[in-house]
């Protein structure tokens, strides 16, 4: 007898039994495998298009207890029933949005507002919790997530907990796991979850033929300077400043949409991520002869449904929206996402993406063109914290002291060498695979035990002393008569008579000068100590090696200067007390 699930009120059949793709069957096996040897939280990650709600369903399907499947959206709440119901028995949805409140079968499918706005509807354990689009999931103790969470651990102390996302990170918290099966510690400050069992890259699956191949380019006619800008901890920018900027873009604008225009006579659909509803109006303007659509957080549900079902159905060439596209939408006919707003989200630039990377037929390849020139790369972006620049790319990075291969954001010249890069502390675990290994590329060292420290840390993780604040200690010193605080905007090094000189010059620029000889051992490493160490662009990676002043000096650019100098007058001139490096404060544009 033919398996049912019921969509709109019909009866549609289902096969009866569905075969797992290789690598779902693995990361169902991961997770079983884990949850009969642990308790702790654990995070599957699976690329946009790559099948989760069949994951979800198997392990539905094999789970001897009962489960409740948790996501944010109608439309992932519907999918991940569906597929529960191809697989197993008939799954309960709990959603209002839906129009259904039942948390009675063995497997509930339910969206996070609904279960914790009505947590008397879920009175009977669940064994297994599986979160969608975990990385939603907050520390916050009063989100709706933690809540549930609370509630579901009272009725069962040892409720499993998984969470499926394509983008395992947050922006301003980092990764949402705390290590990873592949030997890497993700987020050790109070992370979500605890381990991270499986991850399949995007490669792979294009290559198998499981999504399409993705052609990304920027802004191939106009683009859009958003350099400006500085984002938010969230990774957004603020509306009236991007606004203000758009409106001085307006040729940039008309040029974009105008490609567009053109490009979509050889397109299915075409879907464009605004900037701000603002900016999203005035494309809409400029479509106005095209059959096109907009959606924003205002749009009203009813009228939200309709307008995606037309372009699903390929009455509507554009869909133009602000932010709400970016998770649980299918429309496989996709082939051009145009991204007309910045981010400094690598996980929302994914999620953008990869509206356009399911399979249809006749589809080969889907167009991406970023407008707004992020800058991301598709198939390596993953290093779990915003981007520091603009041109900043991943570079991997080895530990000199384990080996482990970090990968960092940094900059590489045109042979792809590493010319800088911004890592902190080695990701590595070290061999009994719960501690952090200790090498840190850049770092405070305590004045009480001269342990190495974090370059933001308040105390110190070795004897606890309070590490004294950058800003109070120059507010202590500068009180003081004869002291002086350097402003660096540049540096240069020169052979001076067989030692090396170092130029520093500030904003008006005036020379501050120190010397290093290099005739000894001892001298050179009281120069590696003093300059080479802390003035190095891309620590834990050695510098070509140097016999004396003129060749260091060759080696100019694989140094940086640092933000500021204090200084002490003395006799002789002015004395160097401290340079500060990577350093935020209240003293970062002073000119006294």
């Amino acid at each position: 007898m033919a398996n049912f699930v019921i969509v709109s009120a019909r009866l549609i059949p289902l096969p009866l039994l569905m075969q797992l793709r290789d690598y779902q069957q693995q990361a169902v096996d991961a997770t079983i495998q884990f949850f009969q040897k642990n308790t702790a939280t654990a995070v599957v990650v699976l690329p946009t298009g790559a099948g989760k709600s069949l994951v979800i369903a198997e392990l539905a399907r094999q789970a001897r207890g009962r489960v409740l499947v948790l996501t944010h959206v109608k439309e992932l709440v519907a999918q991940n029933a569906e597929k529960v119901a191809a697989l197993t028995d008939r799954a309960s949805i709990f959603a209002a949005g839906l129009q259904q409140k039942d948390s009675s079968a063995k497997t509930v499918v339910a969206s996070v507002q609904s279960a914790a706005n009505n947590l008397t509807a879920f009175t009977a354990p669940f064994s297994l919790l599986i979160i969608d689009e975990c990385h939603r999931v907050s520390n916050d103790a009063n989100s709706q997530y933690q809540q549930l969470f609370q509630h579901l651990r009272q009725l069962n102390p040892s409720l499993k907990v998984l969470g499926l996302t394509a983008t395992p990170y947050r922006l301003g918290s980092g990764w949402i796991y705390r290590q990873h099966y592949h030997g890497r510690i993700g987020n050790t400050n109070n992370p979500v979850f605890e381990h991270c069992i499986f991850e399949l890259p995007l490669r792979p699956l294009i290559k198998k033929g499981y999504l399409t191949p993705p052609r990304l380019y920027d802004g191939l006619t106009a683009q859009y300077d958003f350099s400006q800008l500085s984002p938010t901890t969230n990774g957004d920018y603020a509306e009236k400043e991007v606004n203000s900027l758009l409106g001085k873009m307006g040729r940039a604008t008309r040029l974009i949409i105008q490609q567009l225009i053109g490009l979509a006579q050889q397109r299915k659909g075409i879907i464009i991520f605004a900037a701000t509803v603002k900016h999203a109006e005035e494309v809409m303007q400029l479509l106005s002869s095209e059959s096109a659509a907009l959606l924003t957080a205002n749009t009203p549900d009813q009228e939200r449904d309709e307008l995606i079902r037309r372009f699903k159905a390929q009455q509507l060439k554009f869909l133009v929206n602000v932010s709400v596209l970016t998770t649980g939408f299918d429309a496989p006919h996709v082939d051009l996402i145009a991204i007309l707003r910045p981010t400094a989200s690598v996980s929302l630039f994914q999620q953008m993406v990869g509206r356009g990377l399911r399979l249809a037929p006749g589809k080969t390849e889907c167009l991406i063109i970023d407008y707004a020139a992020n800058g991301y790369d598709l198939y390596f972006p993953e290093i779990g914290q915003p981007k520091p620049n603009s041109k900043a790319v991943p570079v991997q990075v080895p530990c000199p002291l384990c080996g482990f291969a970090n990968i960092f954001w940094g900059l590489t010249d045109s042979d792809g060498d590493i010319i800088e890069h911004y890592g902190r502390r080695c990701q590595g675990l070290q061999a009994d695979q719960h501690s952090q290994c200790d090498f840190r590329f850049r770092s405070r060292s305590c004045p009480d035990c001269g342990a190495e420290n974090d370059i933001a840390a308040r105390s110190c993780h070795n004897c606890q002393s309070v590490l004294v604040d950058p800003d109070k200690r120059l507010r202590e010193v500068l009180n003081q008569q004869h002291h002086h605080l350097f402003r660096c905007q540049s540096m240069q090094l020169s052979d001076d008579n067989g030692d090396v000189k170092v130029s520093y010059y500030d904003i008006d620029g005036n020379p501050f000068y120190r010397w290093f000889k290099v005739q000894t051992p001892q001298q050179c490493r009281a120069l590696y100590a003093a300059f080479i160490k802390p003035h190095s662009k891309a620590p834990g990676i050695p510098i070509p090696p140097f016999n004396n002043a003129s060749e260091l000096v060759a080696l100019a650019a694989y140094f940086r200067p640092p933000e500021l100098i204090l200084l002490k007058k003395q006799k002789q001139g002015w004395q160097h007390l401290e340079s500060f490096f990577d350093y935020q404060g209240r003293y970062q544009h002073f000119t006294g």
